[in-house]
């Protein structure tokens, strides 16, 4: 579900000293050049990244941060579906819906693992969450008030996921790659449920399809906010992009979403909350409003309608849950031979990358 954009803290250039793993003001000596050089080649070349090969702590440190955010965004946005599992209006519907939010936490914990091949623990990530250094996607501080949110979020929200991270699964960093093939795949499943959930609210009652133009209504500026920034107000999407993490701007992947939303909601019988959708046969592509950037900084700032509650929410699950995790622990450790014990931790990096 959740998407995740370049708009991290990175270097301007692969080659600086910085980027090679120097302090600033110092130069890189003649092997971290060299490796600098095998690094860009192999980026150059759509090669794969992998743990164990050298890579520019800026590398590093920005794929840290964005899966990260990531993953938070995927344990985060469980919150607002899961809300609805004991309302869901039929048995079909409960089950769908608890299925995608488990597939959620399948997700998160898929990319915590990647993220884990470049050094830094699930612990410390989880961490950095719950102190808010770390963030998560905007698009989850938006409450779920009715039963058609379901839908917009499967078809909206997962949606712009999809159009953003399909491009994830050419990564250059392996792991992160790989992980993304496997979530795409069911986050199109999300898609498909959350159009089909709305379809039927549409052809329904007269209610019901108000339910769910209300719905499109209050999701879809916020949808669109999910790519980040525009290009000019995004400093660091470049580098993302020469390094390969991001293969689109933020703008260009945000203009294949409207794109594609379009005829989607002509055929729901559905009307997008924007006056200035209009087809340009010039570009070959629709044109579309401004978006309201101040409610994006405003909620980044943590002034959305559910930030506080999401994070408690979170720190509550995640204080509640530590006996689970002991437990766990306990028992790993009851069945670990010490002969295992110093190896299981290199086993751990190589079968997660």
């Amino acid at each position: 579900m959740a998407a995740v954009t370049a708009d991290q803290t990175t270097q301007s250039t692969s080659g600086t000293a910085e980027a090679a793993g120097q302090a600033v003001g110092t130069a890189p000596d003649a092997a971290d050049a060299a490796r600098l050089a095998v690094f860009d080649a192999a980026v150059a070349a759509d090669d794969r990244i992998e743990p164990r090969d050298w890579m520019p702590e800026a590398y590093r440190a920005t794929l840290v941060r964005q899966m990260a955010q990531h993953a938070h965004s995927e344990i985060i946005g469980m919150q607002p579906e899961a809300n609805w599992i004991t309302r869901a209006p039929s048995l079909r519907r409960k089950a769908i819906l608890m299925a995608k939010v488990q597939d959620e936490a399948g997700h998160g914990l898929y990319l915590y693992s990647a993220a884990e091949t470049l050094g830094t623990s699930r612990e410390e990530l989880l961490d950095k969450l719950h102190a808010g250094r770390q963030r998560y996607s905007s698009i989850f501080n938006y409450p779920t008030l009715t039963w058609a949110d379901v839908g917009a979020i499967g078809w909206l929200v997962d949606g712009a996921a999809i159009t953003n991270q399909v491009p994830l699964c050419r990564c250059s960093y392996g792991p992160y790659a790989r992980a993304m093939v496997r979530i795409c795949k069911e986050e199109s499943f999300h898609q498909r449920q959350g159009y089909e959930l709305l379809l039927a609210l549409s052809r329904g009652t007269e209610a019901q399809h108000a339910m769910a133009q209300d719905a499109v209504d209050r999701w879809w500026w916020p949808s669109l906010m999910m790519f980040g920034p525009p290009d000019d107000a995004s400093s660091h999407s470049e580098q993302s992009m020469a390094w390969k993490i991001k293969r689109h701007s933020n703008d260009e992947l945000r203009q294949r979403f409207v794109d594609i939303a379009v005829p989607q909601a002509e055929a729901l019988g559905l009307t997008l909350p924007d006056p200035d959708i209009r087809w340009n046969e010039e570009r070959g592509q629709h044109d579309f409003g401004a978006i309201d950037w101040t409610e994006f900084q405003e909620v980044l700032k943590g002034n959305g309608p559910c930030n506080e509650q999401r994070i408690t929410q979170r720190r509550r699950a995640h204080e509640e849950g530590a006996w689970v995790r002991d437990a766990a622990a306990a028992y790993a450790a009851k069945h670990t031979t010490p002969s295992t014990r110093t190896a299981q931790p290199a086993q751990h990096v190589e079968e997660t990358a």
